[in-house]
């Protein structure tokens, strides 16, 4: 029996009955007024450093507006136009989607391979979590000198690959045909870290009677892999697979530090032409093409998600 009695109706049964649910009554509203509170700091930060910036660089993309005039006046798609007839939107877009998948490949595949090698939680486990965890706090900058010297003719990687093959002196950055994805790796290398934490948490949450079941089955350790955890891995590959794609679009740090967008335009992302187009005092088209790497999240986030989002259902 419930604290009101048998016969009495409960507060939010009297409220329901005189039209007045809970959510439109006084306290309702009360409560809905104290969410919209700790909610509003977190809204500002979004108006004040994403909307408001988006808007603005939209506006300017179609403007011309240089470093060599005091005016800025609207130019339509002479902007992108410019940039479309010159070569320079469509290899940065190519070479911006290559790079971001080169790097949500390395991240995923290794940081899988990882969390399964460290999923047990045990003194070395969590060692050596924290080594792979280390790229993650450092520089990109950073981490891009590091290995733009490690990878030099003379470094040594090619002193360690001389050591079985004689007078090895590949120049991995140097070269159109390696640079590309030799800087995907190094960005993969410096996130995988995180990836692998994530795939740690997911694996870790799967009950574990789940593959006792699967083993008292017959079945080995790959398909237990493959029929058990992948399907309820899969927020965790939504996770994962989404934040190292989507955050490979702004890539600037590591490829500045390690080819400077080079050799040529090998290596020359979207950002990097931003850049250029910006030292030249070309600020509308650098307006333009900032404008098309958040197009290009908008276009592939979207998707991507929606897709990934599907298979968490369905698995």
């Amino acid at each position: 029996m419930s604290a009101t009695g048998a016969g009495t109706p409960s507060p939010n049964t009297a409220a329901a009955r005189g039209g007045l649910s809970e959510e439109s009554s006084p306290r309702g509203r009360q409560r809905r007024a104290y969410r919209l509170w700790f909610a509003l700091p977190a809204m500002l930060l979004v108006l004040l450093f994403f909307l408001v910036p988006f808007v603005a660089n939209a506006i300017l993309a179609f403007t011309k507006w240089t470093g060599f005039s005091s005016q800025i006046r609207f130019n339509g798609l002479d902007n992108f136009q410019s940039l479309i007839s010159l070569g320079i939107l469509g290899h940065a877009t190519l070479v911006t989607i290559g790079f971001a998948v080169t790097t949500m490949v390395v991240q995923n595949v290794v940081g899988l391979a990882l969390a399964k090698a460290l999923q047990e939680t045990n003194r070395t486990n969590s060692v050596f979590r924290t080594i792979y965890f280390i790229p993650v706090l450092m520089s990109p900058l950073a981490a891009g000198y590091i290995w733009s010297a490690m990878l030099a003719p003379e470094g040594p990687v090619n002193a360690f690959i001389g050591l079985f093959v004689p007078g090895f002196d590949y120049s991995w950055l140097g070269s159109p045909s390696t640079a590309l994805v030799t800087v995907g790796f190094i960005d993969g290398w410096k996130w995988v870290g995180l990836v692998t934490l994530v795939y740690i948490a997911g694996l870790n949450s799967i009950p574990r009677q789940l593959s006792e079941a699967a083993v008292l089955d017959g079945a080995g350790a790959w398909r237990r892999f493959r029929l058990v955890e992948m399907p309820l891995l899969a927020p965790s590959f939504t996770f994962n697979i989404v934040i190292t794609l989507v955050g490979s679009f702004s890539a600037l740090d590591v490829i500045f530090a390690t080819t400077k967008g080079g050799p040529g335009d090998a290596t020359s992302v979207l950002n990097v032409a931003v850049y250029r187009q910006y030292g030249q005092g070309l600020f509308g088209t650098s307006s333009a093409l900032s404008f098309m790497i958040a197009i290009l999240v908008i276009i592939v986030a979207i998707p991507l998600i929606r897709a990934l989002r599907k298979q968490e259902l369905e698995a």
